[in-house]
C-alpha cells in the first residue's frame, strides 16, 4: 500500500480503480505561409468553431451542475472572442508570416505566462483557462476531437491538472473522485467538483503512468489522502465511512418539507445566501425557507459600469417572483474592502476593511443609493422583500437611511407606482460599535442580521484573508459569543427580530448554542440547509441550557 498527500477540496471517500488522464498534446511546428490573409481567416473559423464549441458545453454544464457552474464556458466564450487574444494571434500571422496553429500557440503562452505572475491567486488560476481555450483553439485547427473516459465502469480519474472544459466533457457517471497533481483550490475544476459532489484532492504526487493506471484506489477527501492498493484493513474501514455517508445523504433528503422545530418546540428559519439569481435553484433545490442574503454589489462587480435602476429591477423582481411569496432579503451595496469595481474609482487606502465602503459608500453618493433603492422598492410589489443595510456604526446613519427611503416612497406615490408600504428595513452587525449600541438600533429597524465574518476580524484585529494569522483567529472566541448573545436580546428587548448570515451560522457546532440563545433565523449557503435541520429537528434547547 502506497499513501498519497494533497490538499482536499471537497469532502466525501471514493473507491475504485484510478484511471490516468492524459491530454492529447498538440505538437505545434512554425512553418512559413505564403497568404497570410487566408491563414488569418483559418484562425477565425477555428476561433468560432470553438465557441460553438463552449456553447455545447455550457448547455450541457448547466443540466449537469447548474448555471452558476456552468458560467466558467460563458467566460471562456468571452476569452476566445477577447480583442487583446485576436490582435495578437493575428499580429503574429502578419508580421511573422506564421502559420496560424504557432500563432494561437505562442499567443497562449504569453498571456498564461503572464496570468501566472500575477500576484493574486484568483488571477494565476486564470492561467488554466488561457491554456484550455488555446488548447481549444488548436484543436478545431487540426480537426482534433474532444477527450473523455474509455471505462465501462466508474474510476477515480488521476491527471496532472484538469481544464473546466475536460471536466464536464467526461461523462459524470463514470467518474468517483478527481485527483491532480497540480490545480487550485479556486479553480473552476474545484468549483465544479463541490457542485458535481464528488470528492477531490489537489497537489498529490502521484505518478502518472501506465503503471498507476487500473490499481485499486481510496481517495478521503476528509483526510486529503490517497491510498494505492489499500491494505485489508484500511479498505474495510473507508468502506464503513463510504456507507455511512451515502447514508446521511439520503437521510438529509428526507428532511425536506420538514418544518425546522427542536424537540421541544423552539423554530427557527434557515434561508439562503445568495450572490446572483443562477443561484435560485439551489436555493429550492436545498428547500431553504427564504433568501436571508441576497448579495446585491456581485451585479455591481459583474457590470463595466453602474447597472441601471431598470438592470437592478428586473433582477430583483426575478428573485421575488422566484421565491413565490417566501422572504428575500437584499443587502444593499456591500463593495470596497476586498470587492472592488474600477469604474467607482475608489480611493486607494491603506487599510481598505476599515476604509471607504458599503453604507459609506451609499452615504456618500447618494444617487447610487438612491438607485439602488428605487429599483428595490419597485421589485417589493412582486414578492415578499425586506432591505438590509450593512456596516452600520450609528443610529445617525441609520437616520439618514431611513429619511432617504422616505423620499423614495413618496417620489414612487407621486408617480403612482406601487411598492410594498410596509417593507421590513434591517440593518448588518458587523462592528463592535453597533454591538454596544445594540438597543439603540434595535430601536429603529425591525430586525438584526449579524456578519460574523467582519465581526470576527475587526473584534480580534485580525485581518481574515490574511492567511499567516490563521493560527490566531477563532470564530468561537468567547467575546464573539458574548456579542451574538448581546445582539440577539437587544433585537429581542425592542420587537426587532435577529439572525445570523455569516460564515459562523454554517458551523455545526453552533447550532444548538444559537438556537439557546434565542436566534429567529440562520443564513447559510444552500447546502448547509439540510444538515442545520437535522441538528434542530434533534435539539432539545432546554436540556442543552441545563448542561
Amino acid at each position: 500500500m502506497i499513501v498519497y498527500e494533497g490538499k482536499a477540496v471537497f469532502e466525501g471517500i471514493a473507491i475504485g480503480k484510478i484511471y490516468v488522464y492524459t491530454k492529447v498534446e498538440q505538437a505545434v511546428k512554425r512553418t512559413k505561409v505564403e497568404d497570410t490573409e487566408a491563414e488569418i481567416s483559418r484562425y477565425a473559423d477555428a476561433r468560432n468553431k470553438a465557441i460553438e464549441q463552449l456553447k455545447q458545453l455550457y448547455e450541457k454544464a448547466v443540466k449537469e451542475v447548474g448555471e452558476s457552474s456552468a458560467e466558467i464556458f460563458e467566460a471562456h466564450q468571452l476569452m476566445v472572442d477577447d480583442e487583446d487574444y485576436i490582435e495578437s494571434v493575428e499580429h503574429i500571422i502578419r508580421t511573422e508570416g506564421v502559420n496560424a496553429e504557432y500563432a494561437v500557440a505562442q499567443t497562449g503562452d504569453n498571456f498564461a505566462k503572464m496570468f501566472s505572475e500575477m500576484e493574486e491567486e484568483y488571477f494565476r488560476g486564470r492561467a488554466a483557462d488561457i491554456k484550455d481555450i488555446t488548447e481549444r483553439i488548436l484543436n478545431a485547427l487540426s480537426g482534433a476531437g474532444a477527450g473523455g473516459i474509455e471505462s465501462e465502469e466508474p474510476v477515480i480519474v488521476v491527471a496532472d491538472d484538469l481544464a473546466p472544459s475536460e471536466t464536464v466533457q467526461m461523462d459524470k457517471e463514470k467518474i468517483l473522485s478527481f485527483v491532480t497533481v497540480h490545480g487550485s483550490a479556486n479553480s473552476h475544476t474545484s468549483i465544479l467538483a463541490k457542485t458535481m459532489s464528488i470528492p477531490a484532492i489537489i497537489g498529490v504526487q502521484i505518478p502518472l503512468n501506465e503503471e498507476s493506471n487500473g490499481k485499486l484506489a481510496i481517495v478521503d477527501g476528509f483526510e486529503g489522502k490517497v491510498y494505492v492498493e489499500p491494505d485489508a484493513d484500511i479498505l474495510a474501514a473507508k468502506k464503513k465511512i463510504l456507507m455511512q455517508e451515502e447514508e446521511k445523504k439520503a437521510l438529509l433528503q428526507r428532511l425536506k418539507g420538514k418544518e425546522n422545530v427542536t424537540l421541544d418546540g423552539q423554530k427557527i428559519n434557515l434561508y439562503a445566501n445568495i450572490g446572483n439569481t443562477k443561484d435560485l435553484g439551489l436555493v429550492l433545490q436545498n428547500d431553504a425557507g427564504g433568501i436571508g442574503l441576497f448579495r446585491s454589489e456581485f451585479i455591481y462587480l459583474g457590470s463595466d459600469s453602474y447597472p441601471t435602476e431598470e438592470e437592478q429591477f428586473a433582477i430583483y423582481k426575478q428573485v421575488a417572483q422566484t421565491m413565490a411569496g417566501k422572504k428575500v432579503i437584499i443587502r444593499t451595496l456591500d463593495i470596497g474592502a476586498d470587492k472592488q469595481a474600477d469604474y467607482f474609482e475608489l480611493p486607494k487606502e491603506e487599510n481598505p476593511a476599515m476604509g471607504l465602503r458599503a453604507i459609506r459608500i451609499c452615504l456618500t453618493r447618494p444617487e447610487v443609493f438612491k438607485t439602488q433603492l428605487r429599483a428595490i422598492l419597485r421589485a417589493s410589489a412582486f414578492g415578499k422583500i425586506s432591505i438590509m443595510f450593512p456596516m452600520i456604526i450609528s443610529v445617525d446613519e441609520v437616520r439618514q437611511i431611513k429619511k432617504i427611503v422616505e423620499e423614495i416612497k413618496q417620489e414612487l406615490d407621486d408617480a403612482g407606482i406601487t411598492y410594498d408600504k410596509e417593507i421590513e428595513l434591517g440593518i448588518m452587525i458587523e462592528t463592535p460599535a453597533a454591538v454596544m449600541i445594540a438597543d439603540d438600533l434595535a430601536e429603529e429597524v425591525d430586525f438584526f442580521s449579524v456578519g460574523t465574518n467582519d465581526l470576527t476580524q475587526y473584534t480580534l484585529a485580525i485581518d481574515r484573508q490574511n492567511q499567516s494569522l490563521d493560527a490566531f483567529y477563532d470564530s468561537h472566541h468567547p467575546a464573539i459569543l458574548r456579542m451574538l448573545q448581546m445582539i440577539v436580546d437587544a433585537a429581542h428587548r425592542h420587537g426587532a427580530w435577529a439572525g445570523i448570515c455569516g460564515e459562523l451560522g454554517a458551523d455545526l457546532s453552533l447550532t444548538k448554542e444559537f438556537l439557546a440563545m434565542g436566534y429567529d433565523e440562520l443564513s447559510v449557503s444552500p447546502g448547509s440547509i439540510l444538515p442545520i435541520r437535522k441538528t434542530v429537528l434533534e435539539t432539545n434547547v432546554a436540556e442543552y441550557k441545563q448542561q
